[in-house]
């Protein structure tokens, strides 16, 4: 063959090769969150502010992870909990009874309009705090968080109502830290919900009823609902692996998708009945087989956030159910590829120490740093904001094991 024709296919030999490369897109990596009332998520959003009260470097990455803008600092939040304690101080707290057992007259008048003036102010922080808050481009989710049904990018807004949010904020952002290409959560979550119950694996096999469930006429019923939330799970999911592209813009049909991780939040209603906490690890052990079986990932990285409600070692030390967690990560059939995360270790304490104070009473210091109950990590933005973070440590080493 003639050398000037040779030299011309091998050019347009490599020109397809170089489009072929440039068109190709990257696989999409799919998370699965999943889980109860802390995964559906508590934490307004504006309380992630709380990280600024914190000296560690940690929380300081961590700001810089999930809040875009310089113009928010420690003295933001610090003048914010002067006004609300002077609010606090005006009105009695969320009673606002200081108010109302004022006579009608000018100095009641005078007072309604002074607190008014500052409620004004509080919320138009909060305000300021949830809208300094990051929105990825990379990182999409479609979400169940009980009634808060929506899909999009990531962003606050996917926890309880489109205030709040839950470990899937920061999970999102810090995953999209380690790996490259497009990014798809999609999130179930149901509040009180069990293991041994309502998310009751098809490996742990039928149900057994207590005494007071086979006395009521509803003992059908209450077989028929054994492991329902497993199974609306599996099939919200299966509706989005079906759907990738009306999900993720950047899906690639020729590069595909993988199922790339399971993070695990729940336990709270399984410590209240001996069987159920005695049944959770192998429960536990279960869910990750057949979820792993129902993907046909056989070695999902697995993440099981440990309940951590008890706030100090000791007290989570004591509970069952966080030693079942523990011990269903460290089982050796999943040779490491299945990993436990403390809770409690990320738990805001600043917070925990103004609720302590007497919430009713304090109500505006209060609604600056948390916004939930104990059982609810007390709403707390920056536990929630460390929590997600944790987990994406934890399933990064799993991937990479």
């Amino acid at each position: 063959m003639n050398i000037k024709k040779i030299a011309a296919s091998l050019c347009v030999c490599t020109t397809l090769m170089v489009t072929a490369v440039s068109n190709a897109g990257e696989q999409l990596k799919v998370f699965i969150l999943a889980g109860q009332s802390n995964m559906v998520g508590h934490a307004r959003a504006h309380t992630i502010a709380t990280l600024y009260a914190s000296d560690s470097p940690r929380d300081k990455a961590l700001l810089d992870l999930v809040i875009k803008g310089d113009d928010i600092s420690r003295d933001v939040l610090e003048n914010q909990l002067e006004a609300a304690q002077r609010l606090d101080q005006l009105t009695g707290g969320i009673s606002n009874s200081k108010v109302k057992d004022l006579e009608d007259g000018p100095e009641k008048t005078a007072l309604e309009k002074k607190v008014e003036g500052l409620k004004s102010a509080h919320q138009a922080y909060k305000d300021r705090i949830s809208s300094a808050c990051v929105v990825s481009d990379r990182v999409y989710i479609n979400s169940i968080a009980d009634r808060n049904k929506k899909a999009g990018k990531l962003g606050i807004g996917f926890g309880a109502d489109p205030s709040k949010i839950g470990p899937e904020y920061s999970f999102g952002l810090s995953i999209a830290q380690k790996i490259s290409g497009p990014i798809l959560l999609i999130k179930t979550s149901w509040g009180g919900k069990s293991i041994n119950y309502n998310f009751r694996p098809p490996s742990s096999g039928e149900y057994r009823l207590n005494e007071k469930e086979l006395a009521s006429d509803r003992v059908d019923e209450i077989k028929e609902n054994a492991g329902l939330n497993y199974r609306l799970m599996n099939e919200a999911v299966n509706e989005v692996l079906t759907n990738l592209k009306d999900n993720h813009p950047a899906y690639d049909e020729e590069a595909g998708y993988k199922i790339s991780g399971f993070v695990w939040f729940q336990g709270f209603n399984d410590q209240f009945s001996p069987e159920f906490r005695g049944g959770y690890e192998a429960n536990m052990v279960n869910f990750i087989k057949d979820v792993r079986k129902e993907y046909d990932e056989p070695t999902l990285p697995f993440v099981i956030g440990v309940l951590g409600t008890g706030r100090t070692a000791d007290k989570v030390n004591e509970n069952a159910v966080s030693l079942a967690q523990r011990a269903a990560a460290k089982s050796t059939e999943f040779h490491g590829r299945v990993r436990s995360v403390e809770s409690y270790l990320d738990y805001s304490n600043y917070s925990h120490a103004v609720f302590a104070k007497g919430w009713p009473e304090h109500f505006h210091e209060w609604d600056t740093v948390g916004s939930d109950r104990p059982y609810h990590y007390l709403g707390s933005g920056a536990f929630f904001v460390r929590l997600g973070d944790s987990f994406a440590n934890a399933m990064h080493e799993c991937m990479a094991k």
